[in-house]
């Protein structure tokens, strides 16, 4: 496996990182942005799609740039570093459904948009307790039911959204604007937004077979979405690691510089040791997601659980090594840590993924103890 960025890749990352480092050049800026509706800069969203950014991960026969999840890897990062709260990582998941599922006209038409930045879609995938979302046909597909947390769900032009039906699991396109669908927005503890979405017999237009069960390619798509969401923890992992050493250099207690006291030292030793574990685990799983696609569940399983582990060990001591200022709105790393937070509970949490994990142990063959 390569793990080096070739030239292209390496372009693309210094793009995105001059654009994103100067919209979002400080946390003061980014309040200002994620504190008025709808939470992003509808211009830095424009000026992504003019990078060619929004559509990396698709052909270019649906009007994409046929690139793959390294690419889109990139980007996170850099979303990462700055906590862009652009729908990026939303959009991209709900149109990998509409490429894989969706007929030509369909592909051609959403993906295209995509693209050119004219369409924020969300994934509306978590049903709510009893509420699941069921799909009815007479003549014409209605769904009815709640979904709950539908990220950026209320500023999205169109819904992907998953539905129960008598084969299985189906994926729908539901424009938001028309009857039946009522959306609920609030902000996020990480500055982002979210929303209810309660469906009465809202019309919808399947992708694919309705009469098919799509378990799978959903299933896949997470995987797909959860490493993309991995490569941001990195990146903003990065930033709070950064941020923390450079103040225990200049940070001065007793006269001198935190970092001459050893423990704090060794405190921060540990934080790179996590960071570097976890970029290593997340480069990996890209690299699985690249080259052999039918393992991707597992690996995405396995990165997701490295970043939940990882994001609170970084987070919390971030805070706890800056001591008050750590704790203030005013200060970075409070954001960081609530934005790993949040990323450990979009798609599965660190728990849900150990599960996941070990109920495929005994798929694994058997090694005798070494001695």
């Amino acid at each position: 496996m390569d793990f080096t960025l070739d030239s292209e890749q390496t372009a693309l990352r210094d793009a995105v990182r001059g654009l994103l480092s100067k919209t979002y050049d400080s946390s003061e800026t980014r309040r200002e942005v994620t504190k008025t509706d709808p939470g992003f800069s509808e211009k830095t969203w424009q000026q992504l799609a003019e990078l060619g950014a929004l559509g990396l991960p698709f052909s270019e026969e649906d009007g994409g740039f046929g690139a793959g999840p390294v690419e889109v890897a990139i980007v996170a990062e850099e979303i990462g570093r700055v906590l862009a709260p652009e729908p990026y990582l939303e959009t991209i998941l709900a149109a990998g459904l509409v490429a894989d599922l969706g007929s030509a006209e369909q592909r051609a038409d959403v993906i295209g948009r995509v693209a050119e930045g004219a369409l924020v879609l969300s994934f509306a995938h978590h049903d709510v307790g009893d509420a699941v979302v069921a799909a009815e046909s007479d003549g014409t597909w209605t769904l009815t039911g709640v979904k709950e947390p539908v990220l950026h769900g209320e500023r999205a032009d169109l819904l992907v959204v998953t539905a129960r039906t008598d084969a299985g699991v189906g994926v729908f396109l539901v424009d938001p604007s028309a009857g039946g669908v009522d959306r609920i927005g609030y902000r996020t503890h990480d500055g982002g937004r979210a929303a209810r979405v309660a469906l009465d017999g809202a019309t919808a237009t399947p992708l694919g077979d309705p009469a098919a069960d799509v378990s799978d390619v959903v299933a896949r798509n997470v995987a797909r979405g959860q490493i993309a969401l991995s490569h941001e923890a990195v990146g903003a992992m990065d930033v709070a690691l950064r941020t923390t050493t450079e103040y225990l250099k200049t940070r001065k207690q007793f006269g001198v510089p935190l970092n001459t006291f050893q423990a704090l030292t060794f405190r921060a030793a540990d934080l790179y040791v996590s960071a570097e574990l976890v970029r290593s685990t997340v480069t990996w799983a890209t690299l699985v997601l690249q080259d052999d696609p039918d393992r991707v569940l597992e690996a995405a399983a396995r990165a997701k659980l490295q970043v939940s582990r990882a994001g609170r060990h970084i987070g919390q001591e971030a805070i706890q090594l800056h001591g008050g200022i750590g704790m203030t709105a005013e200060y970075s790393v409070g954001h960081y840590t609530s934005r790993l937070t949040a990323i450990d509970h979009t798609l599965g949490d660190g728990s849900e993924h150990l599960l996941t994990l070990a109920r495929s142990v005994a798929d694994h063959g058997v090694v005798d103890p070494i001695g």
